[in-house]
């Protein structure tokens, strides 16, 4: 039998990570939320993570800011709607997150960048997991990751799940 002297053989240890530490690395997931079939899907598959997890879930909804020449303003008629049509979505998801009895903590903000929004709060909040649809409400469809859901992969502090 012929060997070769630079053959070596490696042993590798199973990880003694237990399941319990895994799951406590993540105890705050953020869900965004715009109202798009995948923002909704991504919601789905949220809850049933969260509850594995025990985690505590956010859902957020980023209104684009309203800016003129002398900054953002939350007052005009269009800021108002876009804050009534966001708590529409965010109930949809407090619905559903509620009939398998997991707690979850809503927030509309607003923010001259959504993505920058997103990512903001997600550090503010100490979030461990982002959780984003591939594409949102732009419609872009023809896009494999939506623009949004790219810059916040690219810029978030924690892991990002894009579901698709």
């Amino acid at each position: 039998m012929f060997m070769n002297k630079h053959m070596s053989t490696t042993t590798t240890t199973p990880s003694t990570t237990t399941d319990a530490s895994r799951k406590a690395i993540i105890s705050k997931i953020l869900v965004a939320i715009d109202g798009s079939d995948a923002s909704m899907d991504a919601a789905d598959y949220t809850i049933p993570i969260s509850k594995e997890y025990n985690a505590e879930l956010y859902a957020l909804h980023v209104i684009r800011a309203d800016v003129d020449l002398f900054g953002p303003h939350e007052t005009s008629e269009f800021m108002t709607r876009m804050r009534n049509e966001g708590e529409k979505y965010l109930n949809k998801v407090k619905l559903n997150a509620n009939e398998k009895n997991i707690q979850i903590k809503t927030e509309i903000i607003s923010s001259i960048n959504i993505a920058g929004g997103i990512v903001d709060y997600a550090e503010e909040n100490n979030i461990d997991l982002i959780v984003i649809g591939t594409r949102g409400s732009s419609g872009f469809k023809k896009l494999l990751l939506g623009s949004v859901a790219s810059h916040v992969v690219t810029y978030a502090h924690c892991p990002v799940m894009v579901v698709k």
